[in-house]
């Protein structure tokens, strides 16, 4: 392939580029510029153009919060996507559309990370979702529909329904795919009316647990609209300059201790903006709402990795160095009930505070959510596949672990971007490459069949693919913390 492909969508005809002898097209809008009158809004279908518009250049970024935010960006034409085919002239391709992670609040389709190459040679279309992150997307403004985001990822699902033959892929074989905060989006997505139909299976790698109630959410808008000099009000919050707005999030997710006794567990995570319960689109938790037969499950892959809040720890040089007080802290706050504390440290003899800290807090925002998710979906009629990553990365003397996000460079192989170099060196150990290219199968078997290449995990075996150097599928691994949250899933955060 070396003339430029061509596609005609119901917006226009685009023109993308030759990579790696696979057809891209980069950019194309789902939605319009949402700023100005659009601001804060539900998204708006993009208008039509006539001629040939190029889409050889990732769409700007959205604007982006946390302690290593991207540089800000010319445009404002942030509901974009992007599309990678083996052959836009053929039919009935597999679809995967990946939603990527990021807390909520950062995060880029185009992010080297998620090079969809070596997926989409293995014969898939893979779909990659720009959407609004950080108030733009989840801050809960009276006026303006809640979880902005979620209504995007909808509106780019219903683009790929309309628009996804003319790239190769079939429309009636559409996965959805994310991780962490897209993983968590997957979830909501499961159980949300209007995305019912868009999609047929979901991956779910490391579900975040994140989400909280109403009167938490009001308050922190109320708490970012004072730290702006402005209300809480959609007029008065649109004034504001984007990036300005995002620089708010980082600022009050830095002082969210300060917030410790009022807003509890959410001000133990670090990040402000989270989805919203808001009993509309996303009426309650969507491990709770499968496990009670209000949704309908499907073919699901899902998991986590062993050692989640590892990452954290290191990146913020406190690995080993956490206090009693900060275990008892977090134990409070994040064990299920009133006996979960002793019960950690029971499962857990000798556990240094940091270990505690670690172990309870991956489970309640990363662990529990994502095995929850999977009993749900079971519950509710589906097949769920459950995985945990145990191989640790061998970066910095192995410190990571089996790290939050080592999973990502495994399964797009893309283990020569920057954060697979980082986690698993360069070049990747033999031990790197071989699992890679056990993760790209399974995801690519299971797109394409639903059947990711091991049996699936049901409530009596609790069968669990573990990910490591050699592989095996054995009894769920976290059997101490499955314990300990037995008959408890994790909840909304709510005002403390």
């Amino acid at each position: 392939m070396l003339v430029p492909p061509v596609a005609h969508t119901t917006e226009g005809t685009v023109r993308g580029l030759v990579d790696r002898g696979l057809a891209v097209f980069r950019g194309l809008p789902y939605g319009r510029p949402p700023v100005g009158p659009l601001r804060f809004a539900a998204p708006v279908p993009p208008e039509r153009w006539d001629g040939v518009r190029e889409a050889v250049e990732f769409g700007p970024v959205v604007p982006q919060s946390g302690p290593l935010p991207a540089e800000p960006t010319h445009g404002t034409d942030w509901l974009t996507l992007n599309v990678c085919t083996p052959d836009p002239g053929t039919t009935g391709l597999p679809v995967l559309v990946w939603f990527h992670g990021g807390g909520f609040i950062s995060g880029t389709s185009g992010d080297p990370l998620y090079d969809p190459v070596e997926l989409a040679r293995a014969g898939i279309v893979v779909v990659s979702v720009n959407y609004r992150v950080g108030a733009e997307g989840f801050a809960l403004i009276d006026g303006t529909p809640a979880n902005r985001a979620f209504l995007d990822q909808i509106a780019a699902l219903e683009w790929v329904r309309n628009n996804i033959a003319a790239f190769g892929g079939d429309p009636d074989q559409v996965t959805i795919a994310g991780q962490s905060a897209g993983a968590a989006s997957v979830a909501a997505l499961l159980t949300m009316p209007r995305a019912r139909g868009l999609f047929h299976r979901a991956v779910a790698h490391t579900v975040g647990g994140n989400l909280c109630t109403p009167a938490l959410a009001a308050e922190v808008t109320a708490a970012l609209a004072k730290q702006l000099g402005t209300v809480p009000t959609a007029a008065a919050l649109a004034e504001v300059d984007p990036w300005r707005l995002a620089a708010a999030v980082t600022d009050l997710g830095t002082a969210l201790p300060e917030h410790l006794e009022r807003w509890g567990r959410l001000a133990q995570t670090g990040v402000a903006t989270v989805p919203v319960v808001d009993g509309e689109d996303l009426t309650e938790e969507p491990w709770a709402a499968l496990a009670a037969g209000r949704a309908e499950g499907i073919e699901l892959l899902v998991g986590h990795t062993r050692d989640e809040f590892r990452l954290f720890a290191v990146l913020a040089g406190r690995h080993g160095t956490f206090t009693e007080e900060e275990a008892r802290t977090a134990l409070r706050l994040l064990a299920p009930h009133p006996d979960g504390p002793d019960a950690y440290r029971a499962a857990l003899p000798g556990a240094t505070p940091g270990e505690l800290l670690e172990a309870v807090t991956s489970d309640a925002l990363f662990r529990i959510p994502s095995l929850h998710l999977a009993e749900g979906n079971t519950a509710a009629g589906g097949t769920s596949y459950l995985f945990e990553l145990a191989y640790p990365a061998p970066a910095m003397g192995g410190v990571f672990g089996a790290c939050h996000g080592l999973d990502l460079p495994l399964a797009f192989g893309s283990l020569d971007s920057p954060m697979g170099r980082h986690f698993l060196g360069d070049p990747p150990a033999p031990e790197a490459v071989g699992l890679s290219l056990e993760l790209q199968q399974a995801w690519v078997r299971f797109v394409t069949v639903g059947d990711p290449g091991w049996a699936a995990h049901e409530p009596r075996q609790q069968l669990t693919r573990v990910l490591d150097t050699r592989s095996e599928t054995v009894r769920y691994p976290e059997q101490a913390s499955r314990t300990i949250w037995a008959g408890h899933t994790p909840t909304a955060f709510d005002l403390g």
